[in-house]
């Protein structure tokens, strides 16, 4: 199977030269011209996606070949872009930056690279002139299999700036497709992890959307952009498919490392430490979960739903018989809008009726709920609110103190805690939670340390943290991760069937996991 569907990427030299607002500037306004557009990130990031899917009525889906590894980016992509005219996939920080210390790893270029896709390059132009060259020049010509097709100038004081740069670009041979000039920036608030979601703008993200859309369609060659995404290569293979995932079969489990009274972080002898690991080596084969699959290679897609009714039946037919539907909420609303389009799917086709409820908002969760999903989010920013919603809270703590599966990741642990700066929260975990100065940002490679609903100890899954909070105890007395790097120590909770961590997980790489924890469901 071959996908042909015209894309491209939107890169730049560093972060904070306008990726975001050319990217979804372009998708809005190649969809307000009629095509059916696939938006796409590179790396893990939750909220650009969100203006993504605002700016073409799709889902955003994020290609990060860390979390899910690069066998699995096309796959992926595929599977996003089936039926659509044209894919736009936003970059992540510089070109070439990725995974610190993993050379290409989960770079932009990288993802388009495995994409056969055309890069666009953003190039912030305030202060510069025939230096442009030499910078795009170095850009070109760094990785001979990365073809930059094109650069968008951003931030462009006149025209006679305007016609430096393109005198000076005219000796690099690569095309301006787009000027946007020096103007008043879009209205898109910040805070302490970034954008503010756009779950938590309404009409106002709506507004930011529409004027991304008109700076990027007066200042940009349409067709040309469109053009240069049709000049994309085939891709062989298949989508990626939900249901196809779940049945293939699972390698063994790693050794699980014995901890003994070790839990936080330091040498082995300190309290928390992981002492010495007989597993096999970071630079072996990828292990996969005790439940999920040996290959993770391409999928065959399937139509229909959340990874289609075609999905769920060979996910059926694959784990023979799979027994009663079960219900699983998954939380959402303003203050857990972190989640992988992913994860709703696989847990479809594991036999699960997806719900959404709104811990703002929802007083009791939705009837006959048998396990519960609590992603990230910004539950710092409302924990006054969410504090205030005493029955639902206790409605939480009771299905987690039954033994109900519970998969709780980042705001989601946070939410479990005891109490959220000084304020109750659902007090499943003894544990306390408060905003802290020092941000906690990158990827991780971890080893389940305890089973749990959610994974067998032993399962190795990569993921990654992005916070400004602090949880008091790191870990409880069966952690959930043992990191392994980029430093080794311990991580999160695992009680009863809560598996609660600060640890962000792509389940596209460890398929197993939503079978697993929709098993839980029904035996619980």
């Amino acid at each position: 199977m071959v996908t042909s569907v015209p894309r491209l990427v939107i890169a730049a030299p560093s972060s904070g030269s306008g990726k975001t607002t050319v990217a979804t500037g372009l998708m809005a306004a190649l969809t307000a011209r009629g095509l059916a557009v696939s938006p796409h990130k590179a790396g893990p990031d939750y909220i650009d996606p969100g203006y993504h899917a605002l700016a073409t009525g799709r889902v955003g889906r994020n290609l990060d070949a860390y979390l899910c590894g690069p066998e699995l980016v096309a796959p992926l992509f595929a599977h996003g872009a089936r039926g659509c005219d044209i894919a736009v996939v936003e970059g992540v920080m510089g070109l070439y930056d990725g995974a610190a210390g993993e050379g290409e790893l989960a770079s932009t270029a990288q993802v388009a690279k495995l994409l056969r896709a055309p890069v666009v390059l953003v190039v912030d132009a305030s202060s510069q002139s025939r230096s442009v060259a030499a910078l795009v020049h170095g850009f070109v010509s760094w990785d001979p299999e990365v073809r930059v097709g094109g650069v968008i100038l951003n931030k462009v004081a006149s025209e006679r700036h305007e016609g430096l740069l393109r005198e000076a670009l005219d000796s690099v041979g690569v095309p301006v497709l787009g000027v946007l000039r020096r103007a008043a920036p879009v209205e898109t608030p910040s805070r302490h992890l970034g954008l503010v979601p756009v779950a938590e703008r309404g009409a106002l993200a709506v507004e930011a959307v529409a004027a991304m859309a008109a700076q990027v369609g007066g200042g940009c060659d349409l067709a040309a952009l469109v053009a240069l995404a049709r000049s994309a290569g085939p891709l062989a293979g298949a989508g990626w498919d939900a249901g196809e995932a779940l049945v293939s079969p699972p390698p063994p489990p790693l050794p699980s490392p014995t901890l003994g009274s070790a839990r936080a972080g330091g040498p082995p002898s300190s309290p928390g430490a992981l002492p010495p690991d007989p597993r096999p080596a970071l630079d072996g084969p990828r292990p996969h979960t005790p439940d999920g699959p040996a290959d993770a290679g391409p999928r065959p897609h399937a139509a229909g739903g959340l990874g289609g009714a075609g999905s769920r039946r060979r996910a059926a037919d694959g784990l023979g018989d799979a027994g009663r539907t079960v219900r699983v909420a998954v939380a959402g609303g303003a203050a857990f809008t972190f989640s992988y389009a992913e994860h709703a799917e696989l847990l479809a086709a594991a036999g699960a009726e997806v719900v959404v409820f709104d811990p703002l908002r929802d007083e009791e969760l939705p009837e006959g709920t048998a396990g519960l999903v609590i992603g990230g989010g910004f539950p710092e920013v409302y924990a006054a609110e969410l504090s205030a919603n005493e029955a639902l809270r206790e409605a939480v703590g009771d299905l987690a103190l039954g033994g109900a599966p519970v998969a709780a990741e980042c705001a989601g642990l946070l939410y479990l805690c005891r109490e959220l700066d000084g304020l109750p929260m659902c007090g499943v975990l003894d544990a306390s939670a408060r905003m802290s100065e020092r941000l906690t940002l990158g990827y991780r490679d971890a080893v389940a340390v305890s089973d749990s609903a959610l994974a067998g100890a032993g399962t190795r899954m990569r993921g990654h943290e992005f916070h400004r909070t602090v949880v008091e105890p790191v870990a409880g007395d069966e952690p959930a991760w043992g990191m392994r790097a980029p430093e080794r120590r311990v991580e999160g909770f695992v009680q009863r069937g809560v598996h609660a961590s600060y640890l962000h997980t792509h389940w596209a790489s460890e398929p197993g996991v939503a079978r697993r924890f929709v098993e839980r469901c029904r035996t619980s």
